[in-house]
């Protein structure tokens, strides 16, 4: 059994910046890759950023330049380093975990509110 538990989600105001981190835990073998994905209300789950865990990255366009994924490999946590945020990026961020042969892992959910 794999967990993954989200921290750092909260209400900023536009122009500000959010840190949410993703701790995985329990039987984790052959990582792939660790992501966000995030969910805004009425609208499908969308892919935020992912990173291999030979530390490649992939952003969504629109939070390229924005946005930083990064990773602990030893303590199996990534981390979404959130800047400039703009009302748009209100959503429940998501962290997903990718093996190779036992599929993927979702954590629970984090709330990111901007808002004046």
């Amino acid at each position: 059994q794999v967990q993954l538990v989200e921290s750092g989600g909260g209400l900023v105001q536009p122009g500000g910046s959010l840190r949410l981190s993703c701790a995985a835990s329990g039987s984790i073998f052959r990582i792939v890759g660790m992501g966000w994905y995030r969910q805004a209300p009425g609208k499908q789950r969308e892919l935020v950023a992912i990173i291999t865990q030979a530390g490649d990255t992939n952003y969504a366009d629109s939070v390229k330049g924005r946005f930083t994924i990064s990773r602990d490999n030893a303590k199996n946590t990534v981390f979404l380093q959130m800047n400039s945020l703009e009302p748009e990026d209100t959503a429940v961020y998501y962290c997903k975990l990718v093996t190779l042969g036992r599929g993927a892992y979702w954590g629970q959910g984090a709330q990111v509110t901007v808002s004046s």
